[in-house]
């Protein structure tokens, strides 16, 4: 409301209590799947503006609470859209600022004109206003330092980590769990139902395998919102229109156990997304309950996968590609062998390198390295 009408910038505590009721927050949150990115321009600005923009009376009553009940010596960001809050955080408290960066790229890109170079502008502005941001990988980092117009490294990458409870202590044996199932093969899709994570491409290279006489189906799974509803419902038809939507089930948004259920009963797990991935938490998942994977050559994966090293814990497709998905994942279906080697590599990985606690002691350094610094600052 602050956004759109000027009244409520300057409305006295008690009226906006009124409006800070938890039920009523809970039901605005609840629509936030029908809001478009390219709807939000004016507010994105306006929040990386911070103490001058139209939050203004929230920036300061956060950063006034910050002091008088937290008085935090590391405050961190979830995002770089958050960073509007990190100047006036910086100047009430004095803590050190940090900053996730964690996809931010494909919201910008989906911004209108004049907001988006005005968005990209105020990131710039605001960066100096944080003392380190963190990304998951190397090349999100790099990325992002770019964008940001900022020095590599003030963006210290701390892989993702996994809770490894629920998925197996040792890397299955593919042969043994193709024993127990029949002759089709499964591979496995989980995520966001959106053009960026790619489930069209995976329906089309399942439409090509079929036609080039694989048995193959797709089982997938992920959440919506009502925003792309359209493009879920595109997916499907998609899939009808090859001559495969028996071949296609889409399981809707799932909790833990069943994301252990679908790789438990999936022979290939894709991730083809045809943009640059920020994050790929999905893939180290399918890693970590060893499961071989193909994904795009874009963004994170590669990292994730280790490819180019000498045992690769999965393959790669160039992006926006299905016929090369297609092809890869037949080479990998005609492979056992390999297909064993990846998994086995993958699983290692994923134990070796995106646990959880290995992340939270990541974490735990650059707080205290970032607190050393600014108490040392004069």
């Amino acid at each position: 409301m602050q956004q759109s009408l000027p009244l409520f910038r300057h409305t006295p505590r008690w009226l906006d209590r009124l409006f800070d009721q938890p039920a009523l927050l809970r039901w605005l949150s609840s629509r936030t799947g029908d809001t478009r990115p390219a709807d939000l321009g004016p507010l994105t600005v306006s929040s990386l503006r911070g103490e001058q923009g139209h939050q203004r009376k929230e920036v300061e009553r956060l950063a006034r609470w910050l002091a008088r009940e937290v008085r935090p010596d590391v405050v961190h960001l979830s995002n770089a859209l958050l960073l509007g809050l990190a100047r006036r955080i910086r100047e009430t408290t004095g803590a050190a600022i940090v900053a996730n960066l964690s996809g931010e790229d494909l919201f910008l890109d989906q911004l209108p004109e004049p907001d988006r170079t005005a968005v990209f502008e105020l990131l710039v502005e605001r960066a100096a206003d944080v003392d380190r941001f963190v990304a998951l990988n190397t090349a999100y980092a790099e990325r992002m330092a770019g964008m940001l117009a900022c020095e590599r490294d003030r963006i210290v990458v701390i892989p993702h980590g996994i809770d490894p409870s629920g998925f197996p202590a040792e890397p299955p044996n593919l042969a043994d769990r193709r024993a127990a199932r029949g002759d089709r093969y499964v591979l496995g899709f989980l995520a966001r139902a959106c053009r960026e994570k790619g489930l069209d491409q995976a329906i089309l290279a399942v439409a090509q395998l079929v036609e080039q006489g694989h048995d193959v189906e797709l089982l997938a799974a992920g959440a919506t919102v009502p925003a792309e509803a359209a493009y879920l419902a595109g997916c499907l038809a998609l899939a009808a229109e090859r001559g495969i939507a028996e071949r296609v089930r889409w399981l809707g948004q799932i909790d833990r156990a069943g994301k252990l259920q679908l790789f438990d009963a999936i022979d290939v797990f894709l991730m083809p997304t045809p943009v640059p991935e920020a994050k790929g938490i999905p893939v180290i998942e399918a890693l970590a309950a060893g499961v071989p994977v193909v994904a795009s050559a874009a963004g994170a994966f590669p990292e994730l996968l280790g490819s180019g090293s000498g045992q690769p814990a999965g393959l790669t497709h160039r992006p926006g590609d299905p016929a090369d998905l297609a092809r890869t994942v037949a080479a990998l279906l005609s492979d056992p062998a390999g297909a064993q080697s990846l998994a086995t590599a993958g699983h290692g990985r994923a134990r070796e390198l995106h646990r959880a606690e290995q992340m939270a002691a990541a974490h735990e350094q650059l707080y205290e390295r970032v607190r050393v610094e600014a108490v040392s600052q004069p």
